[in-house]
């Protein structure tokens, strides 16, 4: 198989929870152990940290990992979902792994897949450790997929475990409140090992202490904590929280005897872009109209950017946004700016919510809204529609943000 066959065939394994949602969901790690023991257990040959949360747990990992390239290591990055690539997801110092990996690995292990019945997820993380180790990575930055407890990333023992914070999101998962999501995250914790909590919440501060406590595990809440401030490349105001919580993660990796000086900080901090190949958040595209692209894609952190846009200054604003089907909008659509023109579309994924519901449910809020058949449809009519004065924003998916990128 090509790459492209050998990726085609990877999507339609099992549901993939990025494309079908709920159905590709599996309740407990078991297939993970069994690949991992397949493979000779190859995430016991890197140290790792382990990022999981609501929001920011990317720009997090992301951080970390540009830190600790500054500081010389050999870092390893685990994130999803990609943007544009399915080689993004996995990286060693800001570089996609090969084509070629990703078509032996499925070539050699396919028939095991197969007769498992493993899921895309599951296989993707099998090749992540799988490369990781044989590349010697000194580090690896590994992002949870979803939830915690039972993802499939949930089989390492980290140096260091992270939490950025907690919101509803994919609640028909994880629970319909803060704290029942927050013992879902929490399950990240391991013995002995520190876990840093990126924002105090007073519904689920309690329930990490708890299992922090439970776990024999240092705690550390970065936003209460005396860290040194520190400047992004990363432009989005929300990346102070998450610059603080790698801030707080890296002195624990420190204590571990990791090399880092305060210059690797630094230099880490404002090269996240150019050490990693970050995307889609609050991406500038172009200044005459102002294009700006984010992956927000919640209440939480649809609030934070919504208040950024708000504090730029424009003639008209036009709105690019396309959303999936789980996501309950009426707890987006209060957040949305009042004065835009909305162009709705959907992702091109199973999930995505079509174009005309979603712009019935805008109208539903007195808000200017117009359907388009695709997403690139939608941008080009922004752009078009747009003057020079104006401000152009996509999002409301990662997918959405995807298409335009």
């Amino acid at each position: 198989m090509t790459y492209t066959e050998t990726v085609n065939w990877m999507f339609k394994q099992l549901p993939m929870y990025q494309n079908q949602g709920k159905s590709a969901y599996k309740a407990n790690l078991d297939n993970t152990i069994l690949l991992a023991n397949y493979l000779e257990n190859p995430h016991r040959n890197f140290k790792s940290v382990h990022v999981g949360g609501t929001n920011g747990k990317g720009s997090t990992s992301h951080m970390i990992a540009s830190i600790l390239q500054e500081a010389g290591y050999t870092v390893g990055l685990y994130t999803s979902p990609h943007l544009k690539d399915f080689r993004e997801r996995i990286k060693i110092n800001g570089i996609n792994i090969s084509k070629q990996f990703v078509i032996s690995f499925i070539k050699k292990h396919k028939s095991f897949f197969e007769a498992n019945a493993l899921s895309f997820f599951e296989m993707t993380v099998g090749m992540a450790f799988e490369y990781f180790s044989k590349k010697n990575v000194d580090i690896a930055i590994i992002e949870v997929g979803l939830g915690g407890r039972l993802d499939s990333t949930n089989i390492i023992t980290p140096e260091v475990s992270v939490i950025t914070n907690i919101g509803l999101d994919h609640t028909q998962f994880l629970g319909n409140t803060l704290e029942a999501i927050a013992k879902e995250k929490a399950g990240i914790i391991k013995p002995n090992i520190p876990v840093v909590i990126g924002e105090t919440q007073k519904e689920t501060k309690q329930v990490f202490i708890e299992y922090s406590e439970m776990n024999k595990s240092p705690i550390e809440f970065a936003d209460v904590s005396e860290n040194e401030v520190y400047d992004t490349d990363l432009k989005g105001k929300y990346q102070k929280l998450n610059v603080n919580t790698a801030v707080s993660a890296i002195k624990h990796l420190k204590q571990k005897e990791f090399s880092i000086t305060k210059q690797n900080i630094e230099e880490g901090l404002k090269n996240v872009v150019k050490n990693t190949g970050l995307l889609g958040r609050w991406q500038i595209l172009q200044e005459e109209p102002k294009i700006i692209c984010d992956t927000a894609h919640n209440k939480e952190g649809l609030k934070l950017v919504m208040s950024q846009l708000r504090s730029e200054v424009y003639d008209n604003l036009h709105i690019v946004i396309g959303v999936v089907k789980d996501k309950d909008l009426s707890t987006i659509i209060p957040l949305l700016p009042k004065d835009a023109v909305y162009y709705c579309c959907k992702p091109s994924v199973e999930r995505g919510l079509d174009a005309t519901s979603l712009t019935q449910a805008l109208k539903d809020y007195n808000l200017k809204a117009k359907h388009f058949s695709n997403v690139r449809e939608a941008f080009i009519m922004a752009k078009n529609n747009a003057e020079s004065n104006d401000l152009i924003y996509v999002g409301g998916s990662t997918f959405t943000v995807a298409e335009i990128l």
